[in-house]
């Protein structure tokens, strides 16, 4: 097992923010797009149970921004419902990590609905409407992924000895 430094940690983290940066605007086969999983949501709120005193709001800020700027929508949309997921997961953190994995799984749900909710309500402000019943299927599909995700994502904290 490698035992990562400060510094070396922040490096290993990054790369799973960058990774689900990526996986988000990967292209995918048209059946597929309206599955597709709030990875950067997931893997977040993931180091925010994980990690609480490390990665927080000033992260989900930053990490909204670059989602901003890939998706080429409003500056702040995604920081903004990002920095209310992470608040909410600080909060509750403690109780979401002892739950069983279903259970946190459906924790991780509501947070993703509230993630999409933020989104939906801000591009209502602005005038685009997303009323479509598929605009709530990646929820679905975030957290049918949240168990995978969590048992990698704690390996490779586990692997990397970050904490």
């Amino acid at each position: 097992m490698a035992h990562a430094t400060r510094g070396g940690s922040m490096v290993v983290i990054s790369l799973t923010f960058f990774s689900a940066l990526a996986l988000t605007i990967i292209p995918l086969p048209e059946w597929l797009v309206d599955f597709r999983p709030e990875w950067l949501a997931l893997v977040l709120i993931y180091w925010c149970m994980a990690l609480p005193n490390r990665i927080g709001i000033l992260t989900a800020f930053f990490l909204g921004l670059c989602l901003d700027v890939l998706k080429g929508g409003i500056l702040g949309q995604h920081a903004l419902a990002l920095i209310v997921i992470a608040m909410l997961t600080l909060k509750i953190y403690q109780q979401i990590r002892v739950y069983p994995m279903w259970q946190q799984a459906l924790s991780i749900m509501g947070l993703i609905i509230l993630y999409q909710i933020l989104v939906m309500w801000i591009n209502g402000i602005i005038g685009i409407q997303s009323s479509h019943w598929n605009y709530w299927l990646p929820a679905i599909s975030s957290t049918l992924l949240w168990p995978w995700l969590y048992l990698i994502l704690r390996d490779i904290r586990r692997y990397f000895g970050i904490s």
